[in-house]
């Protein structure tokens, strides 16, 4: 896999204490660390059901819910896994909504989230086959923890009966390989390492009712080859990798597997490894979307919990501290709204707090954390229910440089922004270099929609490329490869930043300023022609040193939350005239006008709740701009400046565009 090359390589970042980092955040333990020895109280558990009618009503739905799972369901050996990102609408992206009715037998088709009948291919029927394996194995978990609770044996039964099901019919499922590493129960090993910590902790909760031979009938025929297929891929730092090592080291755990757990843990790809490596000096994932920080502390956040279960968790202290640390660092990037930024390629936007800062109070508590599973009913807040934790306080946001994962945060006045100058590696890199996201007010302004379901064409084909960005383009098209970028001016009192993407486009070389002024944004590019290759360290190399064609045409692309007002003298373009001799992109915008300006242009944009931006364009000599509307997150869609010179040639001058974003005097 071609895109994980560079993954091999990844450096370890340096990093400030992470038992000390975010500490006024964090409810540490007596011995000075924040990982926590959580409890498993099944006969407090009985009192609370017994005691409190919210709990009986919860208990009540938990155990009709898994009653009517375990008379209706089971899992069938010619069901090959197939991929989540595939389970999308064709027309939209859009994920479709799951049901439990089985395809083919008790439905002849699917509706999207947005509505539309989709009907059943072979590619989507194996994304619902990934949905219900999910929902299965989940439920062997429920049966597990229901017969601790409630003692009828019937739940232990079925849950071990499960297990000997997997463990009998596991060679029966052909290794995968269609993503470019090793699964049987899924299309690709994330999806087997997902699966392994499900069934490793049903095997926990059922381990001390059934027979030492059926344990060992587990480990021989499931565990343990399941552990070794998960070897074969993935030994690089990748966000996928930390899944397979996490899970391996339950196995190791729960069966005393001493080799297993040197290798998993402390291997060269091993848990360790991949959080010195993988978690930048930032304490952000190094693939950059927020998703992936919550991600990491999915993957890592069961084998905290198992290992302190099981009496090992001094092992992971270390490891703990900076798992959290990735719950806690995103605060410092919240817009006012308490959104995050988008970087990458996330199939949606998320939210700070963290939702894992809640689920992971057992094991990682924090004041937030406790705040958030305070009144939650759920196995966890049964079983060893949260505490009052002291004030749950949100960290203030100020402009900063994140060097380590290429990201600046601008915070002054009404404004606040984020800047995405580079990226770290290939993985999950979109042409997005040099992007922005803006709040003013607390107001949306700009965002980064990320991505839908890998599986759709609109992937590929709009969102991963540059239109879908606000950054400068060339030809259309955003930047390639990635590239780390240079920081040439940071000042967070003023707030201003000002960065470089010297291989921007073979031969071009691209320069940003942001900076705040008063009330207004201003934001200055530049596009020139390269007259040599530059060479910035941890960069790939440029893939051309030449200068661009006099043909090359440089543009800008910048996508807004709000409505342009008193627009005049734009005329309508037919797509397909807006779309010919540019790339795909162009051809998922619709509404499209345009307008020809000398010297300057200026739009006036109303965002909800009435504020009024006027956006500025100014560039030298005569340009066109075009509006419309592009995709935003399926099924919404949002304002679109793309921006062109009608004098192309870089090889004779600069293309340079500045834009003013200031709100209009309030009548």
């Amino acid at each position: 896999m071609a895109w994980l090359d560079d993954s091999l390589a990844i450096p370890e970042f340096p990093k400030r204490d992470p038992l000390r980092e975010f500490a006024d955040l964090k409810q540490l333990q007596p011995d000075g660390s924040p990982y926590r020895i959580p409890t498993e109280d099944w006969a407090g558990a009985r009192q609370r059901i017994d005691g409190d009618p919210q709990w009986r009503s919860w208990f009540q739905k938990q155990k009709d819910a898994l009653d009517r799972w375990m008379a209706r369901h089971r899992d069938r050996v010619q069901w090959q896994g197939g991929w989540y990102h595939d389970f999308v609408s064709p027309k939209d992206g859009s994920f479709l909504q799951w049901t439990e009715k089985i395809p083919g037998e008790e439905i002849d088709h699917f509706t999207s989230s947005t509505g539309d009948r989709v009907e059943i291919t072979p590619r989507i029927f194996g994304g619902w086959v990934f949905g219900f394996r999910t929902r299965h194995l989940d439920k062997m978990v429920d049966a597990g923890r229901m017969f601790h609770l409630i003692g009828d044996s019937r739940y232990v039964d079925w849950a071990a009966g499960q297990l000997d099901f997997y463990a009998a019919n596991y060679e029966g499922w052909p290794v995968a390989n269609a993503k470019g590493n090793y699964a049987r129960l899924g299309c690709q090993s994330l999806d087997d390492a997902h699966y392994l910590t499900r069934l490793i902790e049903t095997a926990r909760l059922v381990f001390d009712h059934v027979t030492p031979d059926r344990r060992q009938v587990w480990y021989r025929q499931l565990f343990k080859p399941e552990a070794e297929l998960l070897d074969r891929s993935f030994q690089v730092i990748h966000n996928i990798a930390v899944w397979h090592r996490a899970t391996q080291a339950q196995v190791a755990l729960l069966y005393g597997d001493a080799s297993m757990w040197t290798r998993v843990i402390d291997g060269e790809y091993g848990l360790r490894a991949q959080l010195l490596r993988g978690v930048t000096g930032d304490y952000l994932w190094y693939e950059q979307s927020m998703g992936y920080n919550d991600y990491i502390v999915n993957a890592t956040g069961p084998l905290l919990l198992f290992a302190g279960l099981t009496g090992k968790s001094a092992v992971l202290r270390q490891e703990a501290a900076t798992i959290q640390n990735l719950m806690l660092a995103p605060l410092l990037l919240r817009f006012p709204d308490n959104t995050l930024p988008n970087p990458a390629d996330s199939t949606g936007i998320l939210k700070a707090p963290s939702r894992w800062l809640a689920r992971s109070y057992r094991v990682l508590p924090t004041p937030l954390g406790l705040a958030g599973a305070a009144g939650q009913h759920n196995w966890d807040t049964l079983v060893d229910p949260p505490w009052e934790g002291g004030s749950p306080a949100l960290p203030p946001v100020s402009s900063r440089h994140l060097e380590s994962s290429r990201f600046v945060v601008l915070a002054k006045g009404p404004w606040q922004l984020f800047f995405h100058y580079g990226q770290v590696s290939r993985s999950h890199a979109q042409a997005e270099a040099l992007n922005w996201s803006a709040s003013y007010n607390g107001t949306d302004i700009s965002h980064d929609p990320g991505t839908v379901g890998y599986g759709s064409k609109m992937t590929n084909g709009y969102y991963r490329r540059g239109l879908n960005h606000n950054v400068p383009l060339i030809d259309g098209e955003g930047q390639l490869p990635w590239n780390r970028g240079e920081l040439t001016g940071f000042d967070g009192t003023r707030a201003m930043a000002s960065a470089v993407q010297s291989d921007y486009r073979p031969g071009v070389e691209t320069r940003r300023t942001l900076r705040i002024e008063g009330d207004c944004l201003v934001d200055e590019v530049r596009i020139d022609a390269r007259k040599a290759s530059k060479s910035v360290p941890g960069n790939p190399p440029s893939a051309d040193a030449a200068s661009p064609s006099p043909l090359s045409v440089p543009g800008l692309s910048l996508h807004l939350q709000g409505q342009a007002i008193r627009i005049k003298n734009f005329r309508p373009v037919p797509l397909s005239d807006f779309a010919r001799g540019r790339p795909e992109p162009f051809r998922y915008w619709q509404d499209i006008r345009a307008n020809s300006f000398r010297d300057r242009a200026t739009l006036p944009v109303e965002f909800p709740g009435g504020l009024v931006l006027d956006v500025t364009f100014e560039i030298p000599g005569r340009f066109t701009v075009f509006l419309g509307t592009s995709p935003d997150r399926p099924p919404a869609r949002r304002m679109a400046f793309y921006v062109e010179p009608q004098d192309r040639d870089l090889t004779k001058k600069p293309f340079i565009v500045t834009t003013r974003l200031q709100p209009q005097p309030v009548r």
